[in-house]
């Protein structure tokens, strides 16, 4: 059962100027009350889960922005201040001189009773990672691990608290932390400093952290967890696949690399040559995706769970559901099922080849190519060229170097725009793809040379598109 102890809401409203915060201390619904925004030149508003309402009708005044200021506590990096012994937090907006011009001051409650769900997970001793949209309660839920497992089960749990959500402003931490300790940090971008300073001085058994967000942060976390403390940590990300796409944080559960494997094998499993596949062992044991403070998912195997992602197979998960009357409702764990398998891509030569970039993103066409998994290498010079791709507006100016790489025979092909469909097109025709979807538009059989030189009949007579694919077609055949 949820037990909302406390939210300190008078305490926020003693910030608010009377005339603003006057008509919130008698609404029915002020228990619900997220969040107070004043924005200078506009009526302030109250904010709730499924409505807004305005609190008055004169505008917010600098005077009104200063009597907030004035009363609560400092501004740190992140723009982001409290009250203290309270979780409320109070966050700036600044204009381009760094006056304050709009404030969101939002309520901040400790809830008893949303660790429920998970708490077997957390009295494991097992490494949890904790995902969800902002809002769902990641925060809320983190607060109540950090109370169970210092003061229920009497381990030594540090909280490292960037930006004082977890245990709430000033010096003395909020009482929802139980006897958890928190170490403060002065600017977000120490945090993983902080981190590596908690297990280093203090000596704890679990680590507490909110929102790893920087590849710092993850590497930090992998140290802890390899000295053997327990981690109990949130981190930007729905789901675990988010997770795995996104490449500051993947090393959290495990990293993802590429493989190459032989023609054998590949057609063992039926896939492609190079696959991807999970780098090192997961930072975290466990995650888990929270939905609503009643509904999370669970994998309880975060290696298996990565590995089958990786694969295309939707791994095993647990979804738990807290009834009203206290109790925790499991559902089965889910059958793996299998994605519909990509249909194999066409043998491509194992030589590269080599591309040189003029006028075109050099950075944009290798992430293109490593995206098609075809074998092309970037150059710096004619030379070592066997292509040159280019864009229209150069090749009209007919510099130095394009008249030298016709006149050596090496194929020019000409793009539209800088675009990565281009990019995709082009790649696509010089090495003879069949018909697929290449940057989400289809390429039809017999136009994708002229497509992806951005060929129009104008320049029909100075851009050989047929003579420089069958070239290149034949430097394929021979590679092959």
């Amino acid at each position: 059962m949820q037990q909302v102890i406390t939210d300190d809401l008078e305490a926020l409203l003693a910030v608010v100027p009377p005339d603003i915060a006057e008509p919130l201390y008698a609404h029915p619904r002020k228990s619900d009350l997220l969040e107070v925004v004043m924005d200078l030149g506009r009526r302030p508003e109250a904010r709730f889960p499924d409505d807004d309402i305005i609190l008055n009708e004169r505008d917010v005044t600098e005077a009104d922005i200063e009597y907030v200021v004035s009363r609560i506590g400092q501004f740190g990096d992140d723009n982001r201040a409290g009250i203290p012994r309270t979780l409320h937090r109070i966050s700036a907006i600044r204009n381009r001189q760094g006056k304050i011009v709009g404030l969101t001051l939002r309520v901040g409650r400790a809830v008893y009773g949303t660790v429920r769900i998970i708490q077997d997970l957390i009295e494991s001793g097992k490494s949890i990672l904790l995902l969800g949209r902002p809002g769902v309660g990641k925060t809320t839920m983190l607060r109540e691990a950090a109370r169970v497992l210092a003061d229920d089960l009497r381990k030594r749990v540090i909280i490292v608290d960037t930006s004082n959500e977890i245990a709430g402003d000033g010096d003395i931490p909020h009482p929802a932390i139980g006897r958890a300790r928190r170490m403060q940090v002065k600017t977000p971008a120490l945090q993983h400093a902080v981190m590596i300073e908690a297990v280093e001085n203090h000596m704890p058994e679990v680590i507490v952290i909110d929102e790893i967000g920087t590849e710092l942060e993850a590497e930090a976390a992998r140290t802890i967890a390899e000295r053997g403390v327990q981690l109990i940590a949130t981190a930007h990300g729905n789901t675990l696949e988010n997770l795995i796409m996104n490449p500051t944080l993947a090393d959290l559960v495990g990293g993802v690399q590429a493989v190459t494997l032989s023609d054998e094998e590949a057609r063992r499993r039926g896939t492609q040559k190079t696959i991807l596949e999970r780098k090192a062992p997961p930072t975290f044991d466990v995650v888990v995706e929270i939905q609503s403070w009643t509904e999370v998912a669970v994998h309880p195997d975060v290696a298996e769970a990565v590995d089958l992602i990786l694969r295309g197979i939707e791994p095993p998960h647990l979804r738990r559901q807290l009834m009203p009357d206290g109790t925790i409702r499991g559902f089965e764990l889910q059958r793996p099922v299998a994605h519909p398998a990509p249909t194999p891509a066409p043998e491509v030569p194992e030589k590269p080849l080599r591309v040189l970039a003029y006028g075109v993103s050099r950075d944009r066409l290798a992430q293109v190519a490593r995206g098609l998994q075809l074998p092309v290498v970037m150059v710096d010079s004619l030379a070592e060229a066997d292509a040159v791709m280019t864009l229209k507006n150069f090749y009209r100016k007919k510099p130095q170097l394009l008249r030298e790489a016709e006149a050596q025979g090496i194929p020019v092909y000409v793009l539209r725009s800088n675009t990565i469909i281009q990019m995709e097109q082009a790649l696509t025709a010089i090495f003879g793809l069949p018909e697929q979807t290449a940057g989400g538009q289809p390429v039809r059989p017999g136009r994708s040379e002229e497509v992806a030189v951005g060929h129009q009949p104008r320049f029909g007579s100075t851009i050989k598109v047929t003579d420089a694919l069958r070239r290149l077609r034949a430097y394929r055949d021979r590679a092959g």
